[in-house]
C-alpha cells in the first residue's frame, strides 16, 4: 500500500485502537489479542491501530512491540489495514518505525517524543529523520510535548512525502484551522482528543470529519453508529448518545489520570473480552467504577 493509497483510507469512516491484550501475570497474550482484532475488524472501521496509546505502547520492550504488530498484522491482512504506533527518542521512534515496515504495517503514527522539552525546529527534525527511515505512510499526533504549528508541517510536507496525516490531540482551535486551511488536501486530518466523540461535531465544522474511537474497543455498535449519525448530521441521535453515554461515560474516565486507557480495558472486559489489567504505572478502575461502567453500557444493548 502505498502512502497515497493509505491517506486516501484514513480520509473517511472510523479509526480505532485495540487494546493490548496481557495475561494474568502481565504478559502480552496473542491468543487473546487475536479474539479481539477478529471480532473488532468486521464492524467496518476503516484501520485499526497497534500498540498506539490506547494499545499501551509506552509500556511495551521492544519484543513484546514485535509480537504485538506482527500479530495485528497477520490477523487483519484480509480485512483492515493496521498502522503502528512509534515513538520515543528519534533513534527509538526509527527502529520501531523500521520494524513495523518490515513486519508488514501499512503505516505509522507517530507519537509525540517523551519527557524533554524541544524547539520547533527540534520536534520537526525528529519527525523528518523517522519520516525518511521508512517508505510507509507516516501520521504525526499533535499531542503533549509535540506541537507543531502550521509553518513547520508545511514545510514537513515538502520534505517527506510519506507523511500523509495529521492527528490532532490538543484541541486547539486556532491551531487546528490554521493547519487545515494551510496545508489542505495535502494531509489527512483525524481528531484525536481522548473519547474524541465529546468533540466529533465540533471538528467535522472545521472540515476534520475523520476521528479514532477508543469506545469502539467494547461498544463498537454504538461507536459505529455514533459515527453515521455524525456523518448524516442526525443531531438528535448524536445529542442523545453524547447525553445517555458518553458524558456519564466521561464522568468515570475523568476521576483519575490515565483512565483514559484503564476505562477501556474495563469496557473490554465486560464486553467478554478481557485484556488483562493495565500495566503500571496506570491504575485500574475500582470496583464500584466498573459497575458504573457495567450498567452504562447494558444500556447500550447488545453489541
Amino acid at each position: 500500500m502505498t502512502p497515497q493509497e493509505l491517506k486516501s483510507i484514513l480520509s473517511h469512516g472510523l479509526l480505532s485502537f485495540p487494546v493490548t491484550d496481557f495475561n494474568a501475570q502481565g504478559d502480552f497474550n496473542a491468543a487473546g489479542y487475536i479474539k479481539r482484532l477478529e471480532w473488532l475488524a468486521p464492524y467496518g472501521a476503516s484501520a485499526l491501530f497497534a500498540a498506539g496509546g490506547t494499545g499501551e505502547f509506552f509500556s511495551l520492550a521492544a519484543s513484546e512491540y514485535s509480537q504485538v504488530i506482527k500479530t495485528a498484522v497477520d490477523t487483519c491482512a484480509k480485512s483492515v489495514p493496521i498502522l503502528a504506533g512509534v515513538g520515543g527518542s528519534t533513534r527509538q521512534a526509527i527502529e520501531y518505525a523500521q520494524e513495523a515496515e518490515r513486519l508488514g504495517a501499512k503505516g505509522l503514527l507517530l507519537l509525540p517524543h517523551y519527557l524533554t522539552e524541544a524547539s520547533q525546529d527540534g520536534v520537526a527534525a525528529h519527525v523528518e529523520a523517522v519520516c525518511k527511515s521508512v517508505k510507509i505512510g507516516v501520521v504525526v499526533y499533535n499531542r503533549n510535548v509535540c506541537r507543531l504549528n502550521a509553518d513547520l508541517l508545511e514545510k514537513l510536507a515538502e520534505r517527506c512525502p510519506n507523511l500523509i496525516g495529521y492527528k490532532d490531540g490538543l484541541g486547539d482551535i486556532e491551531l487546528m484551522v490554521s493547519i487545515r486551511r494551510r496545508l489542505g488536501d495535502r494531509f489527512s486530518y483525524l481528531g484525536g482528543l481522548p473519547t474524541a466523540e465529546v468533540y466529533a461535531a465540533a471538528y467535522k465544522a472545521l472540515g476534520v470529519p475523520v476521528y479514532s474511537s477508543a469506545v469502539f474497543n467494547f461498544v463498537p455498535k454504538t461507536a459505529m453508529d455514533f459515527y453515521n449519525a455524525i456523518a448524516r448530521d442526525d443531531h438528535a441521535t448524536v445529542g442523545k448518545l453524547i447525553d445517555d453515554f458518553f458524558l456519564p461515560y466521561l464522568d468515570i474516565r475523568n476521576r483519575k489520570a490515565g483512565y483514559a486507557v484503564s476505562i477501556v480495558k474495563a469496557g473490554a472486559k465486560i464486553a467478554g473480552y478481557d485484556a488483562g489489567p493495565v500495566r503500571t504505572p496506570l491504575t485500574d478502575l475500582t470496583a464500584q467504577e466498573y459497575e458504573a461502567l457495567a450498567a452504562l453500557m447494558d444500556k447500550m444493548g447488545p453489541q
